[in-house]
């Protein structure tokens, strides 16, 4: 007997980012993290790196014209209830990509400022944070800076909590409506700051002891979408996110000699493990 398909409607998101060669971040993490919280993804492709856990060796760009086109067709067919943003590299592309965004109507947009790679490499060129801030940040529901992203984004030094809770309100100004200043970067447990433009609120994280990070602020925002194309309200889509990536940390294992990725699959690997006792 063959099966026939499911006619209840599927959740989508896009992402909008580059590829990583080592499918620890970028395109790559994103579609897992769709997959594993079932959602369908699709994806706009902005640049293709070669990299793997120990850094990133080159960088091509995709044509503008062809970023463009990858939005429009997958729009056209397919559609999106949320899209979320990663790397894209130039002024260019950034502005291809929100004028884009606008045209379709994009309302469930989560902004990762993708600015350094987790080896250290450049990921977004200087003149594109301008274009970011003027033409991306105002379309977004949600953006998610780490301490280092937020201080450029706001131009002010976080050395402090009421450090950073400026900088969100900085960040906040620009057009987003909700900031997630993330708390990795920050000694203790990795707490993150969330300001919806009249109120902070802290979610509490637990420091993991692992070197297996790549791909945490990709992974971490594709949930925050992946929540949000479901119908999750923004809060809680937040909320989530941060206990699946905490979970995806601390299930996590090495394939590389750097930085190996999360595991994107933790509810997946755990069900597997328990079938095989």
């Amino acid at each position: 007997m063959v099966d026939t398909p499911r006619n209840t409607p599927v959740a989508k998101a896009m992402t909008i980012a580059g590829s990583d060669s080592g499918a620890g971040a970028g395109i790559q993490a994103d579609l897992k993290t769709f997959a594993a919280l079932g959602v369908y993804g699709t994806s706009c492709l902005t640049a293709v790196t070669a990299q793997n856990t120990t850094g990133v060796f080159a960088i091509a760009e995709v044509p503008e014209e062809v970023v463009a086109a990858q939005i429009d067709v997958v729009f056209q067919d397919i559609g999106a209830q949320a899209v979320k943003t990663g790397m894209l590299s130039g002024a260019p592309i950034v502005r291809v990509v929100a004028d884009r965004l606008e045209a379709w109507e994009v309302d469930r947009l989560v902004v990762d400022p993708v600015m350094v790679a987790k080896s250290g490499d450049f990921l977004l060129q200087e003149d594109a944070v301008q274009s970011l801030v003027i033409a991306l940040l105002p379309l977004a529901m949600v953006v998610t800076p780490n301490i280092p992203e937020a201080q450029v984004l706001s131009g002010i030094t976080i050395d402090s909590p009421s450090a950073k809770r400026d900088a969100a309100k900085a960040i906040a100004a620009f057009g987003p409506r909700i900031v997630v200043i993330k708390g990795g970067h920050t000694d203790g447990d990795p707490d993150d700051l969330v300001f919806d433009g009249s109120d902070f609120t802290t979610l509490p994280g637990k420091r993991i002891n692992t070197r297996n990070t790549h791909g945490t602020g990709c992974t971490f925002s594709a949930a925050i979408a992946a929540g949000l194309a479901l119908g999750d309200e923004p809060l809680d889509a937040i909320a989530r996110a941060k206990d699946y990536i905490s979970l995806a940390l601390e299930q996590s294992y090495a394939i590389g000699s750097g930085h190996s990725p999360v595991n994107h699959f933790p509810m997946a690997d755990a069900l597997l493990r328990k079938e095989s006792r």
